[in-house]
């Protein structure tokens, strides 16, 4: 057998392992979760999800990987104003993350190295565990406060359409702003007010380890209006965060990051919605870009009869700095939904990373499939 027949016949194996593996495992988790014994305080949540992507660089780089990861969480509110909540994650393989060498991920999701030594403090697998309590003004007015370990994307730069990795786009520039470099899965503490449809959101962490293997603290704020119209409901914010000064410039020293984003995303009546992000860093301290621009729309699938599915189309262009000129994404997915629990997507990437050095560019398309339960 030729070795390229070798390599596919071992690609659709590994691609049918992985399906049945899921598939195995949605069983299991979706028969047993009516044997638990949940009450109005206590409650036990999880999202099981696989993809396999192949990438085709250039015309001759071929190829594939898949992954999987499974993220349990767990909520305990003794009142209706106080919570008590954990996340665990875990993973089998790092997808196309670990092979590729483009800059940005194909897949935004926490693979198994993502789940270890989180942060460089030697803790594996616990993402989140915290506490908040939520003080209530009146009747549209809240308070809420958090503390713990914590993930600054539960709190900001959030999109409607373009802030899940396992039931929206994959690609990282189109989750969240890679711009903002918004950490995760660390000490920290935030606060949320709410006046009617305005949000003023701070928070603040300790982050473990950057990529200069030092410690830094992170502070972000975001002010943001949810506005309902009759196109639809649509959320309108602008996020500012920085960093204390513990990361390296191109001569050594240390150096503060400093950030600013906005992020709209509109309803445009039942079938359509769009969103966009515009992000600016100062480049003081060695960084790989410095602005970005992104958006695209939502179809749902209203228009052919199954209105939980949808479309995403999405671009994002992101401007290098030091040894990138840019970087550009487009993605495409198409989700349906199976059931309750289940959903599978197909997803086509467009990625192309151009340097302003001698090393070539990367230039390639990546196809994918993507299986996600969550209850």
């Amino acid at each position: 057998m030729k070795p390229s027949m070798q390599k596919e016949r071992l690609m659709k194996m590994n691609l049918f392992r992985l399906i049945g593996f899921i598939g195995f495992g949605w069983v299991i988790f979706i028969s047993n979760s009516y044997a638990y014994d949940i009450t109005d305080k206590f409650s036990i949540g999880a999202i099981l999800a696989g993809a396999y992507q192949n990438q085709w660089v250039d015309g001759d780089d071929n190829t594939g990987r898949g992954a999987i990861p499974f993220q349990p969480r767990f909520s305990f509110r003794p009142t209706g104003k106080d919570e008590f909540f954990a996340k665990f994650g875990f993973a089998a393989g790092n997808g196309l993350n670990g092979a590729t060498q483009f800059k940005l991920a194909p897949w935004g999701a926490d693979l198994e190295d993502a789940v270890k030594d989180i942060n460089g403090r030697n803790r594996d697998y616990l993402l989140t565990a915290w506490y908040n309590h939520t003080f209530e003004f009146g009747e549209n007015n809240a308070l809420g406060l958090t503390g713990g370990i914590i993930d600054s994307t539960a709190y900001v730069d959030l999109n409607a359409f373009a802030n899940n990795e396992y039931t929206q786009f994959m690609n990282a520039a189109l989750v969240n702003d890679p711009i903002g470099f918004f950490p995760s899965y660390d000490i920290g503490g935030a606060a949320e007010l709410e006046i009617g449809n305005w949000s003023i959101t701070f928070l603040g962490m300790n982050v473990g380890e950057n990529d200069d293997g030092n410690n830094y603290n992170y502070a972000a704020g975001q002010i943001a209006y949810r506005v309902n119209t009759s196109l639809g409901e649509g959320n309108y914010g602008l996020v500012v965060d920085g960093t204390s000064k513990d990361f390296l410039d191109e001569d050594g020293n240390a150096e503060r990051r400093l950030a600013a984003s906005v992020s709209f995303d509109q309803e445009l009546g039942d079938i359509f919605g769009a969103w966009i992000r515009v992000g600016w860093q100062d480049d003081r301290a060695v960084i790989d870009y410095d602005y970005l621009l992104s958006g695209g729309l939502d179809i749902t699938g209203k228009w052919y009869g199954r209105e939980e599915d949808n479309i995403g189309i999405g671009f994002a262009y992101l401007n290098g700095e030091y040894e990138f000129d840019y970087t550009q994404v487009a993605e495409i997915y198409w989700r349906f939904v199976l059931d309750d629990y289940v959903a599978a997507a197909v997803d086509f990437q467009y990625m192309k990373d151009k340097y302003d050095t001698d090393e070539d560019d990367l230039d390639g398309i990546i196809a994918g499939v993507r299986l996600t339960t969550e209850f």
